[in-house]
């Protein structure tokens, strides 16, 4: 069944330094109109960078929206013209200082399409290097370094809320389970 709503019109919107506002009025399959809120973002990448001991490198940050400081795997917004693989490299150094020789692509997840149109893409980043993190200016993190089994505890158990961090935990505990059962 095809249920695609239409755009009318655009009636307002937002313009702010990361994100886009919208308040769009469509058409409906039964012909009836509607009220849509669209929060418009450049999308962005998460990386779960493992070490061959099965340790993960998180960070942690206090994440003004909901006043908590989050455990989460590193993570940032896509720059115009960059595409996700670069944006992992790019985010997994500024934030920890990590470079990897590879970087295993986990698919891609809308975050909230009933308002929001980010493509969040996750990666696993393995054959790890350490350096010098050098975050963004204003931007204030620790790195902490967690076995997968006890974050994948974590996410089972609501001590990790962010969103994304438990999709890659749970993507990346799962594909390394698969390949021990291959074994």
């Amino acid at each position: 069944m095809d249920y695609t709503e239409k755009l009318y019109r655009h009636i307002n919107g937002y313009n702010g330094l990361i994100i886009n506002t919208t308040l769009d009025r469509v058409v409906l399959k039964n012909g009836e109109h509607s009220l849509r809120e669209v929060v418009e973002h450049p999308g962005g990448v998460t990386i779960l960078p493992i070490d061959e001991d099965g340790c993960v490198y998180c960070v942690r940050q206090f994440r003004y929206p909901i006043g908590m400081h989050l455990l989460e795997v590193p993570a940032g917004k896509l720059e115009k013209g960059e595409t996700p693989l670069e944006c992992a490299v790019r985010e997994l150094s500024e934030e920890t200082g990590i470079s990897a020789d590879e970087y295993i692509d986990l698919g891609k997840i809308y975050p909230s399409p009933g308002y929001c149109k980010e493509t969040l893409h996750i990666f696993m980043a393995r054959k790890l290097h350490f350096g010098e993190a050098h975050p963004d200016e204003n931007e204030f993190l620790d790195v902490e370094k967690i076995h997968i089994d006890e974050l994948f505890r974590m996410a089972m158990e609501n001590e990790i809320a962010d969103a994304k961090t438990v999709i890659a935990i749970l993507k990346t505990r799962a594909l390394l389970d698969k390949k021990t059962t291959e074994r």
